[in-house]
């Protein structure tokens, strides 16, 4: 099978999507825009082809290129594993004449007010919500909504750029932030714990299913500095809490005719154990969620998505012999990475159960932990019972401590 395959080299976990489909047999024709000279090794050997573009935003230009390069011919399915390449890979499909989600269909899954609207007729719980594209429309949407609500982009991944308003008074100051966003949403603020349901799915069946746990919630996790966010993919997806985000999640992909690919789903269960839909997207969580899905099911993700992709069908059901957990960490200070205590004790101490530690070393500048989750970098746990995984990742965030400082 002859695959198209959107940024095969970015993000970070594109190479091993693009390694687990040569493994698998498949042709992979990759397009991005990084120049053929620059892609590691790792990634040229994974290629049949590569199609270079001058920039892959230029989405009419990208089409173009790729319908005009000889290494278009006869190719199966176009695929994107990344955000921002959803409708450039739709657009591809249209037309290359190649079978998936057309530009309409991906439009549900970029468009949060389309999607909820969907959502809505289908009788799913999602916060209450109002598109605005103007200030006057945003006051609007408060006082229809009420108070607390949040305000963010009705294109978007993860948490960028979503704000909770707290009063009226708070509205300008957000405003201020998102000017660059054309549509804004405004919901209902909910109140409980934040969960995933991520899948991966063929022929509209679900092959495989994930509930990871945020810990804190999302907008915390965004908004706190000093806060080790941490990732939990769940061993137990029968425990009662579960139900109904997990039931909530299969019918949202049959609302939104899903069929092939990675989803990933986020959703608050309240304090009375109601489900509460936030979003979807039709890819693979970033944040090295994936990983720790390999964790926690003791295989490779990567490659069930190639299996999938490429035959419609897993050769075997994957186990779930842990629950795995990815500890974000920040560092204290500016500048450059001075220091990290508190780390050996515990690695010592937690022996196997660590099963990856990828912190900035010393000498490495800090990262903004406002533009990317893996912060400073991240400490990844994974054992069979969910307390002492849970405690392990409390000890890692409040006894592992890196330090910054600016060079005199």
């Amino acid at each position: 099978m002859k695959v198209i395959l959107i940024s095969p080299a970015f993000p970070a976990e594109m190479p091993l999507f693009t390694a687990a489909l040569a493994e698998f047999g498949a042709e992979v024709v990759g397009v991005g825009d990084t120049p053929p000279q620059l892609l590691p090794e790792s990634i040229r050997h994974c290629l049949h082809d590569y199609v270079p573009v001058r920039s892959l935003w230029d989405e009419d230009a990208v089409v173009a290129a790729v319908a005009s390069s000889p290494a278009s011919a006869g190719v199966d399915r176009v695929e994107c594993l990344w955000e921002p390449g959803v409708l450039l890979a739709a657009k591809l499909r249209e037309r290359l004449g190649v079978p998936g989600m057309s530009v309409e269909h991906s439009q549900r899954f970029r468009d949060k007010e389309e999607m909820k609207r969907v959502l809505d007729a289908a009788g799913l719980r999602t916060p209450h919500h109002r598109a605005a594209r103007t200030e006057s429309e945003v006051y609007a949407a408060a006082e229809e909504i009420g108070f607390p609500l949040i305000i963010k982009p009705i294109a978007g991944a993860g948490s960028a750029d979503t704000y909770r308003v707290n009063e009226a008074s708070e509205i300008p100051g957000v405003l201020g932030k998102v000017r660059h966003v054309e549509v804004v949403s405004v919901e209902e603020f909910i109140i409980g714990e934040e969960f995933t349901f991520d899948t991966v799915c063929a022929g509209g069946r679900i092959l495989f299913e994930n509930v990871a746990w945020y810990r804190p919630q999302a907008l915390l996790q965004r908004t706190v500095p000093w806060i080790s966010p941490q990732t939990i993919a769940l061993r137990d997806l029968a425990a009662p809490h579960l139900e109904p985000g997990i039931e909530m999640g299969r019918r949202v992909l049959t609302a939104l005719q899903f069929r092939d690919g990675f989803t990933h789903m986020e959703w608050f269960r309240k304090e009375n154990g109601e489900a509460v839909f936030i979003e979807i997207a039709c890819r693979p969580p970033g944040a090295r969620s994936v990983d720790i899905m390999c964790q926690a099911t003791d295989s490779s993700l990567f490659r069930t998505w190639a299996e999938a992709t490429l035959t419609g069908t897993l050769r075997a059901p994957l186990s779930r012999p842990y629950n795995a957990i990815v500890v974000f960490k920040r560092a204290e200070g500016e500048g450059r990475i001075s220091r990290i205590e508190g780390l050996a004790p515990l690695l010592r101490e937690f022996g196997d159960a660590v099963v990856g530690v990828d912190l900035l070393p010393v000498g490495a500048p800090r990262r903004n932990w406002k533009h990317t989750l893996l912060s400073d970098g991240f400490v990844t746990i994974r054992h069979p019972d969910l307390s002492t995984v849970l405690e392990m990742a409390d000890r890692i965030g409040t006894d592992v401590r890196m330090y910054a400082q600016r060079e005199a």
